[in-house]
C-alpha cells in the first residue's frame, strides 16, 4: 500500500472544497484557539510588554545620549599625543575634534539631528536623534540635554587646543599688521639659578 493512501490524515486540509469563498469565517479556528481577547492575563502581558518596551526605549536614548564620552576621551588622548607644536597631524586633529561635535549637532549623514517645530510663532529644536525613542512613557529631556552638553564639551575642547597651538586670535595685533605683536610671558632657563 502507497504511503497516504486509503488513510485518513488527521492533519490534511482540502483546499479544493472551499477555492470559491474567501471568507475567514468558513475556515475553523486551529485546535487551541480563541477569539475571546478579554483575558485579564492577555491585558496584563500587553501593559508589562509596553512598560518592557519603554523601560528598552529609556535605556536606549540613555546610551544615545552618553555615546560622545567615547569620543571625548579618544579625541583628548589624540591631542595630547599630538603635542603642542604647528604641524599638519596636530591641526589635522583639532579640525577634527571641532568637526565631530558639530557634525553631531548638525546631522549625520541624511539623518538631521534638529528638527524645527513652529509653534505659536517660536522656534523649537528638537534632537531628532532620539526619535526612535519618542514616547509619552518616556522622558527624553535629560538624555538630549547631556548629548547636547557632551558635544559642546567636545567643541570647548578643541577650541583650547587650537588656543594651545596658538592658532586663536587672542590678541589685537592677530587682526591688525600695523600693531607689534604681544610678547611672550613663557621664558626658558636651565636647573641652576644664574646670578
Amino acid at each position: 500500500m502507497e504511503k497516504g493512501k486509503g488513510l485518513a490524515r488527521r492533519w490534511a486540509v482540502e483546499f479544493a472544497e472551499n477555492s470559491y469563498s474567501s471568507s475567514p469565517v468558513d475556515v475553523p479556528d486551529p485546535m487551541g484557539f480563541s477569539r475571546s481577547s478579554s483575558d485579564p492575563d492577555d491585558a496584563n502581558a500587553s501593559r508589562q510588554k509596553k512598560e518592557a518596551e519603554a523601560a528598552w526605549k529609556a535605556q536606549k536614548a540613555w546610551e544615545v545620549a552618553q555615546a560622545p564620552v567615547k569620543n571625548l576621551l579618544m579625541m583628548g588622548f589624540m591631542m595630547w599625543m599630538a603635542g603642542s607644536t604647528v604641524h599638519l597631524f596636530s591641526i589635522g586633529i583639532t579640525f577634527s575634534a571641532l568637526w565631530q561635535p558639530i557634525s553631531a549637532l548638525q546631522g549625520v549623514g541624511k539623518v538631521k539631528t534638529f528638527k524645527v517645530l513652529q509653534h505659536s510663532g517660536m522656534t523649537m529644536f528638537l534632537l531628532a536623534v532620539f526619535e526612535p525613542y519618542k514616547d509619552p512613557r518616556v522622558d527624553t529631556l535629560a538624555p538630549k540635554l547631556l548629548f547636547i552638553a557632551l558635544n559642546l564639551a567636545g567643541l570647548v575642547l578643541g577650541i583650547w587646543k587650537l588656543n594651545t597651538l596658538g592658532l586663536l586670535p587672542t590678541h589685537a595685533s592677530d587682526w591688525v599688521s600695523s600693531l607689534p605683536p604681544a610678547s611672550e610671558v613663557e621664558y626658558a632657563g636651565g636647573g641652576l639659578p644664574v646670578h
